[in-house]
């Protein structure tokens, strides 16, 4: 059997990332599945639902396989959690990884949740849903988590916000992001990642992270942190 190419840099194999999510969902017991989560209104049960979803969703949006499971936003119900859930995750997350393995899924048009975007943004959005919710899953059930390095990099060049060219610059934080090549791009997942990851933590409107409102953490906090901080999610939940 041939070796499938690698993508070409800056792309990401979400491999590593989602066999760390997939692992994380091994290690939930029966007991955790009503335990809160830093998610708003989303359970362990739900959280689990939306994991399952959006691999299914991300991995037809990296195939160009168009239709309901990329067409259908998330967001207007609870994710249900099936019954097969301890297969099915880690099926789908597997298949996920694989389907962005593809240069060409990183390429053209695709879409998730119904919103068109850029295959490049697709995969680092499903990069950033694999790095974000692995955290939540994490906390929410009491389980150390040590993402992908280069996936949690990915994650910081999506979320650090794009520095405006009209702004006093004696306003702004430099943001040095060699990985942040296409503002444009980068603005188009923040905008429309709301409904691509149907999750409900909040209106990812300007100035907002992908997931809700920034929030600050303290200066040389570890990148995971800061990660979470620019999510919208504050590093310090517990369950």
């Amino acid at each position: 059997m041939s070796t499938p190419p690698s993508p070409p840099a800056p792309f990401v194999d979400l491999t590593s990332q989602a066999r760390s999510v997939a692992r994380l969902a091994e290690g939930v017991r029966e007991d955790q599945l009503d335990a809160s989560t830093p998610c708003p209104d989303y359970a362990v049960r739900h959280l689990l639902g939306h994991l399952v979803s959006l691999s299914v969703a991300f991995r037809d949006a990296a195939r160009r396989e168009l239709g309901p499971t990329t067409d259908t936003s998330p967001g207007s119900s609870l994710p249900e959690l099936p019954a097969d859930w301890r297969v099915a995750l880690p099926g789908a997350l597997a298949e996920m990884a694989e389907a962005w393995r593809d240069p060409a899924a990183w390429e053209g048009e695709t879409r998730a949740g119904g919103v068109p975007l850029p295959g490049a943004v697709a995969g680092l959005v499903a990069v950033d849903e694999l790095v974000v919710h692995g955290w939540d899953l994490a906390r929410a059930t009491g389980q150390e988590y040590a993402p992908d390095e280069a996936a949690l990099r990915a994650s910081e060049a999506l979320l650090t916000p794009v520095e405006d060219p009209a702004a006093d610059p004696t306003e702004q934080s430099v943001t040095e992001d060699p990985a942040a090549e296409d503002p444009a791009a980068k603005d188009s997942a923040a905008k429309d990642s709301e409904d691509s990851a149907g999750d409900p933590a909040g209106d990812a409107s300007s100035g907002a992270g992908l997931f809700g409102p920034p929030v600050p953490v303290p200066d040389g906090a570890p990148l995971l942190d800061r990660v979470i901080g620019l999510s919208g999610r504050d590093p310090g939940w517990r369950a």
